[in-house]
C-alpha cells in the first residue's frame, strides 16, 4: 500500500535508465490497482507492470474486490498471488490461492505465486516441510506448460533487515523445485524461482548468484529507482 500519482516520476527514471542500458534481467512493477493503468503508459515497453492480488471470481458482487480481468483490461500483465501479507494478514489459504491462479491464467495474466515459513516455522526446523506444502496446494494444474513464477520469501525476512544464509536460501530453493517438478512434471523445470526477503542492492548480487535463484521479488527497494537500479544492476 504504497504509491501515489508522484510516484510516476520514479518509474520514468527507472524507465530512462533501462532503455539507455538494456538489462541482463526482465524488470516488472506491481504497483496498487489505482496506479496500474498510468505506469503502463509510462513504462512503456521497457517495464512490465502486474498487480498485488486479484479475485478468484471474474465477477460479481465482491465489492473492493479486483478480478484479474480488470487488472488486465488496465494493462497489467502480471499478478503476484498468495503473498505472506495476504495469506496472514487476510487468512487466505493454499486453496485459494490456486484458485487465484487459474483465474489469472484464464484472464491473460502470468502469476507470481508466493511461498514461504514464519520465523516459528524456520526454528522448529520446518521451512522445508511447510514451503513444500505450500507449493503442492497453491499451484494449480493448469499452470503446467504455461508461464508463471515462484516467490520463496522467508516470511522472518520481510522489512526486518534479516536475511537468511546462501546456504539456507539454497535449501529452500532446491526444495522449492523438486516440489514444483513432482506437481507439475517437467514442464516447472525452467519456471523461475525468486527470491523475496529484504533484497537490497548491496546483497542482491550474492543472492542472485545462489543455485536455483531466478530473480529477486523485491519489496522496499523497488520503491526508489536508484535502489531498484543496483538491485537490476547485480542481476
Amino acid at each position: 500500500m504504497n504509491g501515489l500519482a508522484a510516484s510516476l516520476a520514479e518509474v520514468e527514471t527507472l524507465r530512462a535508465a533501462l532503455a539507455e542500458a538494456a538489462p541482463a534481467c526482465r524488470v516488472a512493477l506491481c504497483p496498487p490497482a489505482t496506479l496500474i493503468e498510468r505506469m503502463t503508459a509510462v513504462a512503456g515497453d521497457v517495464i512490465a507492470v502486474g498487480g498485488q492480488d486479484c479475485r478468484a471470481e471474474t465477477h460479481g458482487a465482491f465489492t473492493g474486490d479486483i478480478s484479474a480481468a480488470m487488472l488486465k483490461d488496465a494493462g497489467a500483465t502480471l499478478v503476484i498471488l498468495g503473498h505472506s501479507e495476504r495469506r496472514q494478514g487476510h487468512g487466505e489459504t493454499d486453496a485459494l490461492v490456486a484458485s487465484k491462479a487459474e483465474a489469472a491464467l484464464a484472464a491473460g495474466l502470468e502469476p507470481i505465486v508466493c511461498v514461504g515459513e514464519t520465523l516459528q516455522e524456520r526454528e522448529a526446523g520446518r521451512a522445508v516441510e511447510v514451503v513444500r506444502g505450500q507449493i503442492m496446494g497453491s499451484l494449480p494444474q493448469s499452470l503446467a506448460g504455461n508461464d508463471f513464477a515462484v516467490a520463496y520469501e522467508p516470511v522472518w525476512a520481510i522489512g526486518t533487515g534479516l536475511t537468511p544464509t546462501l546456504q539456507q536460501i539454497e535449501e529452500v530453493h532446491r526444495a522449492v523445485r523438486a516440489a514444483m517438478i513432482e506437481r507439475l512434471g517437467m514442464a516447472a523445470a525452467s519456471t523461475p524461482i525468486l527470491y523475496g526477503g529484504s533484497v537490497k542492492p548491496d546483497n542482491a548480487g550474492e543472492i542472485l548468484a545462489v543455485a536455483e535463484v531466478g530473480g529477486a521479488l523485491v519489496g522496499g527497494a523497488s520503491l526508489k529507482a536508484a535502489d531498484f537500479l543496483g538491485i537490476i544492476r547485480g542481476a
